[in-house]
């Protein structure tokens, strides 16, 4: 029985569901972590409907948990958990628990990181130290983050909801900013496989729901266009030993067609609307990428200094150092990557290993794949780190 795949797949959607039903996310939390402990317990073979299960007992437990507690909240809550209506009255635009569960997390009321860290440990069942790695913070502060913001979230009365029209561009960086971060953390987990399927499939299912939203709004265009793209590549992205193979190295007969279409469409729809912003730009690339049997550079770099105009963060340098080193040389890559700073992101090292490997210089290219590979939590880069390095000392 596969528990952790069931664990990953279901954890988010029985904590929203939870939440909805208790309006307290942290009493809904530790429901469902309750149900899943009874779940080990209790599974010989998950039952047909595993995160029905889950979420029945974990309405159970909390019930069982606020009959032995004599505070009026307490009892209120109970009265709602034993009266809830099978369809609740919804207070947003569409019904969807999650969407609701991001947007509340959302909140402006809470820090940037405090609403991505707590949505990921939510929604996508991350643990802290996957959250931290992630943003490149030390475990502690993603820790005191996601607890001051659900106490926060309590404490203020936010409601659980999709926010009226009106409140919608408020939040909307942050959801985007969330549902980007979930798809990566499927398409390149921070430990153990290399893929969670079920969390890239999520995120798209979740930028869909927000187009209902807004229809016209450009950046969550983008967004959906960007993972579309991203997602097609993936089954190429795998070898048959279970080797992760880089873009360059791809079989781009596997590449998904269906999806490569739509998000050409989104991107052109973007262009038509001719309000550019980050993800549209990086979704422009990535149709560059998946545009024919190759990859026009010069293309990829001139939307990279695009990119670089709009955020100039050090991730976007070194994702541009990429189509340097393609366009003008490994150099001119070097150089420019030279002054980065990203603590803990072992892409960087990994990347200078690449470019000093192509300018000869074995032995200092194996000392920065030996601090790529320290720094690599997902087993798979590892080996793929491990793999380059070898080549280099037995070419």
């Amino acid at each position: 029985m596969d528990f952790d795949g069931i664990y990953r797949a279901e954890y988010g959607r029985c904590v929203a569901t939870l939440t909805r039903l208790l309006g307290d996310i942290s009493l809904a939390e530790e429901a469902v972590q309750d149900a899943f402990a009874t779940a080990v317990e209790k599974w010989a073979e998950p039952p047909p409907n595993p995160g029905g299960w889950i979420v029945t007992t974990a309405r159970n437990r909390a019930i069982d948990r606020l009959r032995r507690e004599s505070t009026r909240e307490s009892r209120h809550a109970q009265a709602l958990l034993l009266h809830q209506p099978e369809e609740p009255a919804e207070a947003g635009p569409v019904r969807d628990d999650q969407l609701r569960m991001i947007f509340t997390c959302c909140h402006p009321a809470l820090s940037p990181l405090a609403r991505t860290a707590l949505t990921l440990r939510l929604l996508g069942g991350l643990e802290v130290g996957e959250i931290a790695r992630a943003y490149l913070v030390p475990e502690a502060t993603v820790s005191q983050r996601i607890v001051r913001a659900k106490k926060k979230i309590r404490d203020a009365g936010i409601p659980y909801r999709v926010p009226r029209d009106d409140e919608l561009a408020d939040r909307l960086g942050s959801v985007l900013t969330v549902l980007y971060l979930v798809f990566n953390e499927g398409y390149t987990s921070t430990s153990g496989d290399l893929l969670r399927t079920d969390l890239c499939l999520e995120a798209i299912r979740l930028t869909r729901a927000l187009i209902e939203l807004m229809p016209d709004e450009p950046e969550v265009l983008g967004l959906l266009a960007l993972l579309l793209l991203t997602e097609a590549r993936r089954p190429a992205r795998v070898g048959p030993s279970g080797e992760l193979v880089v873009l360059a190295d791809q079989d781009r007969s596997l590449w998904n067609r269906e999806l490569i279409a739509e998000g050409h469409e989104l991107v052109r729809r973007c262009l038509r609307v001719d309000r550019p912003g980050p993800y549209q730009v990086q979704a422009a690339i990535n149709a560059v990428h998946t545009d024919g049997s190759s990859t026009d550079w010069t293309q990829v770099l001139a939307l990279y200094d695009r990119l670089w105009r709009l955020t100039p963060t050090p991730i976007v340098a070194l994702n541009r150092a990429v189509a340097v080193a393609e366009v003008h040389g490994p150099a001119a890559a070097l150089d420019g990557i030279a002054e980065l700073d990203l603590p803990g992101y072992h892409h960087l090292p990994a990347t200078r290993a690449n470019l000093l490997a192509r300018l000869g210089r074995a032995s200092e290219a194996i000392a920065a794949y030996d601090e790529a590979i320290a720094l690599a939590t997902n087993d798979t880069e590892r080996a793929f780190l491990e793999d380059r390095r070898a080549r280099l000392v037995s070419p």
